[in-house]
Formats: C-alpha cells, sequence, structure tokens
C-alpha cells in the first residue's frame, strides 16, 4: 500500500548510492546474500532474548534490500537477481515472527498464524504476477522489477513497520501478529479480486 508512495522519496538517495557501489564493483546478489544473513541474524537474536540487536539488524537487512536494487539498477537487473531477491525477502519475512514464536512459548500460536498469513500473501502475490508476465502486463508503480508486482493492502514497507513495532513493544507481539495476519488476509482477497478483474477472459 505503501511502497509505491514512498519510492519517489527513497529512490533517488539509493539510486546514488547504489551507483557508487556499482563502479566499485559491487554486485546486486552481494547485497541480497549479506542482506538475508543480516536479516537471519536479526532473528536469530530475537530468538535468544537480544530485541534490541534484533532490531538493529532489521533495519540494517532493510538497508541492504534496498541497495541491492539500486545496484541492480545501476549494472543492469537480471532475471536471476530478481529470483533470489524475492527468495531472500520472503526467507527473512518468516524469519522474523519465528524468532518471536521461539523467544516465548506464549508467541508460538500467533507466529504460526503470522506465518501461515505471509505464505498466502506471498503465493497471491506470485501467482498474480505469473499469469500477469504470461500477458504482456508491466508496471513501474513499485520502480523497475524482474517481473509484475501487484500492489496490496500488507507490502514490504507495512511488514517491516510491524516488525519495529513488534521490536519495540514485544509484549505487544500477539496482538501485532493477529492483527497484521488479518490485513495479509485481505491482502490475499484483494489481490484476489484484482485477479477476476485482470483476467477474466
Amino acid at each position: 500500500m505503501l511502497d509505491a508512495r514512498l519510492r519517489p522519496l527513497i529512490d533517488p538517495p539509493l539510486n546514488r548510492l547504489g551507483a557508487v557501489l556499482a563502479g566499485r564493483g559491487v554486485t546486486a546478489n552481494a547485497l541480497t546474500f549479506s542482506g538475508l544473513v543480516l536479516g537471519l541474524g536479526g532473528a536469530a537474536a530475537i530468538a535468544l532474548g537480544h530485541v534490541g540487536w534484533g532490531l538493529a539488524l532489521i533495519i540494517a537487512n532493510r538497508l541492504a534490500d534496498g541497495l541491492d536494487g539500486a545496484v541492480a539498477r545501476a549494472r543492469g537487473p537480471s532475471d536471476l537477481g530478481g529470483y533470489f531477491d524475492i527468495v531472500a525477502d520472503f526467507a527473512f519475512y518468516v524469519s522474523v515472527p519465528l524468532g518471536f514464536g521461539i523467544l516465548s512459548p506464549a508467541n508460538t500460536l500467533p507466529a504460526l498464524v503470522l506465518v501461515a498469513s505471509f505464505v498466502l500473501t506471498g503465493v497471491s502475490f506470485l501467482a498474480f504476477a505469473v499469469i500477469a508476465g504470461k500477458r504482456g502486463a508491466e508496471t513501474q508503480a513499485h520502480g523497475r522489477k524482474s517481473f509484475f508486482y501487484s500492489t496490496g493492502l500488507a507490502e514490504g514497507t507495512e511488514t517491516i513497520a510491524v516488525f519495529i513495532a513488534m521490536c519495540l513493544w514485544p509484549a505487544w507481539f500477539s496482538v501485532i501478529a493477529y492483527a497484521y495476519a488479518g490485513l495479509c488476509l485481505l491482502t490475499v482477497f484483494q489481490r484476489s479480486a484484482m485477479a477476476v478483474a485482470a483476467f477474466r477472459d
């Protein structure tokens, strides 16, 4: 919901830094894998009770994720890079609630519900992308991407805001997780309605 609106604000500085990194030989895939390590490290820190460190690593992960796209735009995007990027994103997304689930037994059920909602959201996102790509649909709303990005209520910006809230108020994890899982399910219904409108023959 917010990703496309924030792009005009965050892309210019990221693109400048991405061009510098690309000029020094840094690859987008290297940043993608570095970001994944940071993100998984953040989830591990949360699981071990170091929520503050977890928050710092989550933010570092998002910076790396923004820069890998900027470097890809500077060097030229690739299908393989797009594949690694989306896999790394979803691996990171599911790791954070799992970290909270390990942190406290009281968090286990809401963490599982949130992960399940992420799976459904991801499936709807990728299914829409495959069919839209097959039909030749294109969009620049989320910047230049390797495949079609459909808009939804729950996107990357909202997810990171939720993760930050969980780290700042870990005692409220269950409430935040259930609420965001509900928003993810609404996103699945929203994207399904978009599919009905776009793909009906």
